[in-house]
């Protein structure tokens, strides 16, 4: 297949390109470089990409429609895969408008995209941060969901909203993926894993929030990059999917991982909840085992030892 990744110089955009062009689909990956975090790690995730004759790119902001537009009409694409978002809890607090530009008026870009030039085929990220603050557990797809606790989640809420419209006026067919704290190699700066990791191993102290009683729903990358390829083989009419683990785990334990694996302990500051977060996530993933035939493989035991191995060697520490 010909697919479109949006976003692919990002965190998950990256590692899902990665193995389709190892599966041998044709991938053009089309991203704008956002400054939200270093630039340099998704110029080196686009240049191992290009190491593979299979993978084009295209660099545009999905908030430009006239762009967008040029992209769809100069290729003919089987499937549509929407990574593109400004992504970060706290952050929409402080950028709301990055959050309307990109989050929405960006995916309406490509709802129009492939609403006048195909394909009618589209697989997007949605989050497990759409729950809000759900006290039954585990979050189900069939949760209502329309209590948002921040813009960021109201923004992927409103991807599921128009995704449904635009199944319902112009038969576009979707799946939405809503996935649950992500992590691997090669991941994103601002996220716990990374900011834990560097602040540990350079003896710097860790902010920790809720007093150390947030637990989440930990997924390692390649999980998540499974339940995106079924999503991109098994097309449904407009389909909502919970990607996570399936279990929740204390962030203690998890800083607990880090410290073993750097050899180093943490110097941990206690802080209270922050606007915005949720203490608890946990994805009841069984929906997504049925439709999509997802299994997740990788321990949070596993998974942690495989991005510090990374960290060590990218970052060059002994």
């Amino acid at each position: 297949m010909k697919i479109l990744v949006t976003g692919s110089a990002g965190f998950i955009g990256f590692h899902l390109s990665k193995a389709l062009l190892e599966r041998g689909d044709t991938v053009l990956g089309l991203d704008n470089y956002s400054d939200y975090y270093d630039v340099s790690i998704k110029k080196d995730r686009t240049k191992i990409l290009k190491e593979n004759n299979n993978f084009s790119e295209a660099v545009c902001d999905i908030s430009n429609f006239d762009s967008l537009k040029k992209v769809f009409e100069k290729n003919k694409f089987d499937v549509v895969v929407n990574l593109a978002a400004q992504a970060g809890v706290r952050y929409s607090l402080e950028k709301p408008g990055v959050y309307e530009n990109t989050n929405i008026k960006g995916f309406l870009n490509v709802l129009e995209c492939c609403r006048h030039m195909g394909p009618k085929r589209l697989v997007y990220a949605s989050s497990s941060s759409v729950y809000g603050a759900n006290k039954k557990l585990p979050f189900s797809e069939e949760d209502r969901v329309d209590n948002p606790i921040s813009l960021y989640a109201a923004s992927k809420k409103s991807n599921e909203l128009m995704a449904f419209t635009y199944n319902h006026l112009f038969g576009i067919k979707s799946s939405g993926l809503r996935f649950f704290t992500v992590y691997g190699p090669m991941g994103r700066p601002d996220m716990a894993l990374f900011l834990f990791t560097k602040a540990i191993s350079e003896g710097k102290p860790i902010n920790v929030f809720n007093n150390g009683e947030m637990e989440r729903d930990f997924t390692y990358v390649d999980d998540i990059v499974s339940g995106l390829i079924a999503s991109i083989d098994t097309p449904f009419e407009y389909e909502i999917f919970n990607l996570g683990r399936g279990e929740s785990r204390k962030l203690t334990d998890f800083i607990k991982l880090i410290e073993k694996n750097l050899g180093k302990k943490a110097d941990v500051n206690m802080l209270p909840i922050q606007p915005g977060d949720v203490p608890k996530t946990f994805s009841d993933i069984s929906k997504a085992k049925e439709k999509l035939g997802y299994s997740p493989k990788t321990s949070i035991e596993e998974g942690i030892k495989k991005f510090v191995d990374w960290y060590k060697e990218y970052y060059k520490i002994s």
